[in-house]
């Protein structure tokens, strides 16, 4: 092989070894997940992890842009209420307080932008609040 061959091949190893590792992590490798599926009626504080599913590890710094809270569960969707982002109690978990009017299910949809990937991270997650 001339030394011209070997540095093509060279080259064009290491490009495929790039695409290969940038290729590798996706948006739906990433979830949202309750601490807890259920909360108590009234001002409730809700807790979410967002976690790397191909290692199961807590993802920490996402900034979270997009937020909602309605009772779709209980086929009422058009019953949101009011919901702010807190301080987080730990790396990799997101703090909620939400006012939850009514006892019944209810659904936090969330959008978050990870720290060095491409797209958004949603998920709708579904719990109980009781009284």
């Amino acid at each position: 092989m001339s030394k011209t061959s070997f540095s093509r091949a060279l080259t064009a190893a290491l490009l495929g070894l790039a695409l290969t590792t940038a290729a590798r992590a996706d948006t739906k490798d990433y979830e949202f997940q309750l601490v807890k599926d259920e909360a108590r009626q009234g001002e409730a504080i809700l807790d979410v992890r967002l976690v790397d599913k191909r290692t199961s590890k807590p993802v920490p710094n996402a900034v979270i842009f997009a937020k909602r809270i309605d009772m779709a569960p209980d086929s009422m969707e058009e019953m949101t209420s009011r919901i702010e982002q807190m301080p987080s109690p730990e790396p990799g978990v997101y703090r909620f307080k939400a006012k939850l009017t009514m006892a019944g299910g209810w659904r936090l949809s969330l959008g978050a932008k990870v720290q060095g990937e491409t797209g958004t991270v949603e998920n709708r997650l579904v719990f109980k609040a009781t009284k």
